[in-house]
Order: C-alpha cells, then sequence, then structure tokens
C-alpha cells in the first residue's frame, strides 16, 4: 500500500468517515472511496456505478467483500468507524450495560451531570462524562455508527439527549421506562417539534420484550436489540 492511501485511511478513522478500500487483484491497483466524497486517495480512473455500489453496500452491511467489475475482479474491504454505545444515566443497568457494550466492540460512554452517580469507581475503563446529557451529545456527535439510550427515567436528563439524538443519523435510539411513561415521553417530543416518523425512531420501552427483570437481564435485552437493528436491515 503507497504512503498517500495510508495517510488517507488514517485520517478519514481520525475523522470518524466510513471508507472502502478497493483493490483490483489482477493489477494490485487501489482506491480509497467515500460513499459521500467519492475517490479520497489512490487511483481512481474508471470508477463505475458498480464499484460506488459495492462499496456502499460493504460499508452499509459493515463485511469486505468481492465484486467483478469492468476493470477486473475487486475486492471491497469495508473501513467502518467503531461502534459507539452513548449511555444516559449512570445507573445500575448502565453498570451492566457499559461493560457488555464495550465487549462488543461498542466505544461506550455514560454521561450523568449527578457526580454522585458518575464516577470512574462505579465504571472502570469507562468513559465517563459529567456534563449535561445536551452538552455531552453535542461533544460526542452521535453518527450513524452511534447508538443512544436513556436510562434515567428523569425527563430532564433523558428529553434533552432524545432530542440531539433524533436530530443526528444515531442507528439505534432507545429509552427505557414503561408504557406509560413513554406516552408522555412521546408528547414532550410532539411539544418540541418532532413528528410521528421522528418519535418512531425511539425504541421505548428500551429493549427485546424477553420480560427482563434484572439490570444484567435488561442490558442483554438492550443490546439484542441494538444489534437486531444495526444488522437486521441487511442480514442478506
Amino acid at each position: 500500500m503507497k504512503r498517500p492511501l495510508l495517510d488517507a485511511i488514517l485520517a478519514a478513522r481520525r475523522e470518524k468517515q466510513p471508507v472502502a478500500l478497493v483493490t483490483w487483484t489482477d493489477s494490485g491497483r487501489q482506491a480509497l472511496l467515500s460513499v459521500n466524497a467519492g475517490v479520497l486517495a489512490g487511483d481512481g480512473e474508471d470508477i463505475g456505478p458498480a464499484v460506488v455500489e459495492g462499496a456502499a453496500a460493504a460499508l452499509r452491511r459493515d463485511k469486505s467483500h468481492a465484486l467483478d467489475t469492468p476493470s477486473g475482479p475487486a475486492f471491497i474491504q469495508a473501513i467502518n468507524p467503531p461502534l459507539r454505545m452513548i449511555i444516559i444515566g449512570a445507573v445500575h443497568i448502565s453498570q451492566a450495560l457499559a461493560p457488555m457494550a464495550a465487549m462488543l466492540g461498542y466505544e461506550v460512554s455514560v454521561v450523568d451531570p449527578r457526580r454522585a452517580f458518575a464516577s470512574s469507581a462505579r465504571f472502570p475503563e469507562i468513559n465517563v462524562l459529567g456534563n449535561w446529557p445536551d452538552d455531552a451529545l453535542a461533544q460526542l456527535k452521535p453518527d450513524r455508527r452511534s447508538a443512544v439510550v436513556t436510562l434515567t427515567h428523569d425527563p430532564k436528563l433523558d428529553d434533552p439527549a432524545l432530542i440531539v439524538a433524533l436530530r443526528s443519523e444515531a442507528f439505534y435510539i432507545a429509552s427505557l421506562g414503561s408504557k406509560r411513561t413513554h406516552a408522555k415521553r412521546v408528547e414532550r417530543l410532539r411539544r418540541a417539534g418532532f413528528d410521528d416518523a421522528d418519535i418512531a425512531r425511539i425504541h421505548g420501552p428500551a429493549g427485546l420484550a424477553i420480560h427482563a427483570r434484572s439490570p444484567a437481564e435488561i442490558a442483554t435485552a438492550i443490546l439484542a436489540q441494538a444489534t437486531q437493528v444495526l444488522r437486521g436491515a441487511d442480514s442478506g
């Protein structure tokens, strides 16, 4: 791999930009593609729609694959930013959810302005932010590789986070609470200007309906649902 190509890949990783590395196996020619910005580096001559579509599919599925192109056989390597999970509320469920999410490959951040809850002692090796949720999410900038989960039951903390999340491309947004609590949440979000399509992005109550009771079981249900949303559309 030539140095400009490697530099472009490293820059994309720093900027959390999804890119696809295309290698034509007959010639060794390589090009780095961004679905939104086109060819970023390498030999981008004669990049056709089949390659662009193949790169988009690889990134969407988070899965590299071979492709026959007009220029010969190619291998498309998906180079996606890491998955991230932003957890609002340093509560008992978060203490189970954060390390479990980290085991699944998420970069985890726990957000809670309440100092008694948000401490490294309660969340070892987890990024803990003591900001208000809207400020923290403005800093973290959730993208299409991000999950946002609110767990406090407190509208003063959960609602600002949901508002930022709904304005982002986060692939999974979930909020803990009963159906009655969620109905009240929906009404507040409608008053904040969100329509039914926006609000439908929120999984509430959070997690798959597996009758979970303990914090670890609820965390399992949330992670299973996040995985279902992340992978389900592209299971084929």
